[in-house]
């Protein structure tokens, strides 16, 4: 029996109520059962009418441990009261229906979810009403539910779901289910509070660090500080004379120190002395990847989209800019780390990862497929047991400290807990690309924009990937690199909202041995930066009001302006602010969410400071609105952090930043005043993990020129000197 029909299968045995619901797209079939999709476990319920949802996302404090078991609850029509969530396995089962992996990202938790676990949850509830009706004798149709009970209309019978639990479980799972309408809706759009909530004031929750054997071992690895170098000799003698110190060994991205401790690893390792071959990038440095980017942007690129002619208008004003964004820490609050025991029959894994699992040709098959291929066992023999994620942003999207974990534990032949400092973290991340945009844009004689080129130079994510499961020549015509252009770079621009007639998008790929990846919002952090700031410049050259002109702009984009009229409203637009303030606007489409900001600003002696920010956001048909209303907060101080603070820097070949003393976040004392509006909306719902960041940089640099008459085109913000 293969091992999730067991599951599905054992779990209800005695128990109660397991419940499969055939999801089309969701899995591919087992091979137990061709032609058919896998099921999708996602419900449990038990005699004591505890209903247990299977949260097969990565909860990193986005909320999703209690979005997607209410949308499961809703149409269950559950007492909230007894509804439990639990992390799922990795396994095909739970492949996202969007991305068809089992992975957390792009936003698409509530998305991917929307339908699927309100079918779950609707067949669910039917079968109860059918187990019930047959008990009582009575037409199915003449009972209904209510917080977790079936109650039989006409006579007031009622049982609560513990108690049909072990019934309906005997039953088939209905192929079609109906759906509530919104109006219908009694959890989905209320703030409930959030199930991990308690567990988290508490200290229960169990992150990275908390889980796996207690006594495993502890390792840290000593990595090569120039990007692209190779070990070339150790000496281990003064590791392994550390109290603590196991052992030391060569492993594929460095030397490995094992102790009993994280302090004995980490001061075995601080004693042991290497040799490293830096290899050519040794040379690289700040001044050399501006220079190449300046040289791809003259280059020209590639046309990603075109609209119009942009060699035939000769606009009445033209405005050429280029604009700037660094690379980009992730620094989440919690630094990588895994525990794995690898064993002659299997591999268990323990890790706070936001890709579980995926077909084996693609990523190495997410943290299940890494570990299976460095431990030499196949996937269906590696248990991935997801914990809390203290911060994701993307970084734990890769998969790398799961490898190493997994390489640790096989060589000891014991279990390890691989542990990665802050400035492992800092200096060992895998950036959000630096990136450069030239853009030339132009207005008629009546001030309206006729004209749009705009040329994107940056690295490129998704090629690390692609060579992974297509043949070289495939990845200049498929998917994400189509014609060789790297979506995610250009996303945001290539699909911006304003009409121009005449609009061209070029897009040159550098190629640098930096590792780059996904970081909150992906391609919109620098492309919203570059699209409204030029917007606002362009306002400025036709000599009207920012959102004025922004809105003329978006007349046929009535989600767009929709936000940006609210935003506007709430923030006070058009009226005087409170003195020595200034304002700034930005409205900005991603992950099928609209997000309007205006910032409200100060510079005083070259400081900026950023007293308020007023959001609006049309994220469709809210689940949770605590929820989104704490992403749009966080993502605004993501993104302000970075629009204020954030730059890796390159020296030698190296980072040089390496702590929170010289990658600074935003200060509890630099906090704004944030207020939230959401637009009320019928339509399906959107992400909220991500669309908040991008629309905050371009807000408060638009603020910025508002107080000092300069124009910003480059991250962080920085103002030599005050109006």
């Amino acid at each position: 029996m293969e091992r999730r029909d067991f599951l599905r299968v054992t779990a209800g045995v005695g128990a109660g109520l397991t419940l499969a619901v055939m999801l089309d797209g969701c899995a591919e079939s087992p091979p137990s059962a061709p032609g058919i999709f896998a099921p999708n476990a996602w419900i449990r319920i038990g005699r004591d009418g505890i209903v247990t949802v299977m949260v097969d996302r990565s909860e990193m404090g986005q909320g999703i441990s209690t979005a997607l078991p209410m949308l499961v609850a809703e149409e269950l029509d559950a007492d909230w009261a007894m509804v439990r969530y639990q992390f799922a396995e990795a396994n095909e089962a739970y492949y996202n229906p969007i991305m068809k992996i089992q992975a957390t990202g792009g936003s698409t938790s509530v998305r991917a979810g929307w339908l699927p676990l309100r079918q779950a949850g609707a067949a669910a509830r039917s079968m109860l009403m059918a187990a019930a009706a047959a008990e009582w004798k009575v037409a199915p149709d003449t009972c209904r539910t209510e917080a977790g009970r079936v109650i039989h209309a006409p006579s007031g019978r009622s049982s609560s779901f513990g108690e049909l639990a072990d019934a309906a479980a005997r039953l088939p799972v209905p192929t079609k289910v109906v759906l509530k309408r919104p109006s219908d809706f009694r959890l989905i759009g209320r703030p409930l509070q959030r199930l991990d909530l308690v567990e988290k004031v508490t200290g229960r929750a169990v992150f990275g660090l908390d889980a796996g054997p207690r006594d495993a071992l502890v390792a840290v690895v000593a990595r090569c500080p120039t990007f692209g170098g190779k070990l070339t000799t150790f000496d281990p003698s003064e590791a392994l004379a550390v109290p603590g110190v196991k052992q030391v060994f060569p492993t594929a991205s460095g030397v490995a120190v094992v102790a009993t401790s994280f302090w004995a690893a980490r001061t075995g390792r601080d004693a042991l002395k290497v040799i490293w071959n830096e290899g050519p990038a040794a040379s690289l440095s700040d001044a050399v990847i501006s220079k190449e980017l300046d040289a791809l942007l003259a280059s020209g690129g590639r046309v990603a989209h075109a609209v119009g002619d942009v060699g035939s208008v000769m606009p009445a004003t033209l405005i050429e800019a280029v604009f700037e964004v660094p690379y980009l820490a992730h620094a989440t609050m919690e630094p990588m780390n895994c525990t794995a025991d690898v064993r002659p029959d299997g591999v268990t894994v323990w890790a706070p990862t936001q890709f579980q699992a995926a077909p084996g040709y693609m990523a190495g098959g997410g943290s299940r497929g890494v570990a299976a291929g460095v431990a030499g066992v196949s996937a269906d023999q590696v248990e991935v047991h997801t914990t809390h994620l203290g911060g994701g942003f993307g970084r734990r999207a890769e998969v790398d400290f799961v490898r190493e974990a997994v390489e640790v534990s096989k060589s000891v032949k014991a279990p390890v807990r691989l542990v990665w400092t802050r400035e492992d973290d800092i200096r060992h991340d895998f950036y959000r690309p630096i990136a450069k945009h030239a853009i030339s844009a132009g207005l008629d004689a009546k001030g309206a924009p006729v004209l749009w080129k705009h040329t994107v130079a940056s690295p490129s994510i998704f090629t690390k990937f692609m060579p992974g499961f297509l043949p070289e020549w495939a990845t200049h015509v498929a998917g994400p690199l189509k014609g060789g252009i790297d979506q995610s770079a250009i996303e945001g621009a290539v699909d911006m909202a304003y009409p121009i007639p005449h609009r061209q998008f070029r897009y040159a790929q550098a190629r640098f041995p930096i590792p780059v990846g996904y970081w909150r919002s992906v391609g919109h952090t620098h492309t919203a930066f570059a699209v409204e700031c030029m917007m606002d410049e362009l306002a400025g050259a036709a000599r009207q009001d920012p959102v004025t002109f922004r809105r003329d702009l978006l007349r046929d984009s009535p989600r767009h302006r929709a936000v940006l009229d609210l935003a506007a409203e709430q923030a006070g637009w058009g009226t005087a602010a409170p003195e020595g303030r200034f304002r700034g606007v930005a409205v900005h489409e991603s992950f099928g969410s609209w997000v309007a900001q205006v910032a409200e600003v100060s510079v005083t002696n070259s400081a900026i400071r950023v007293h308020r920010v007023v959001c609006a956001v049309d994220c469709g048909m809210v689940v949770n609105p605590d929820t989104v209303r704490a992403q749009m907060e966080g993502g605004i101080v993501y993104g302000l952090t970075a629009a204020l603070k954030g730059r890796i820097t390159i020296e030698g070949g190296k980072v040089k930043e390496s702590n929170f003393h010289d990658y600074p976040m935003l200060r509890m004392d630099e906090m704004p005043v944030i207020d939230v509006h959401i637009v009320a909306s019928s339509f399906e719902p959107g992400g909220v993990g991500e669309p908040a960041t991008p629309p905050i940089a371009p807000a408060v640099a638009n603020a910025v020129f508002a107080a000092t008459g300069r124009r910003i085109r480059a991250l962080p913000i920085r103002v030599a000197t005050a109006s």
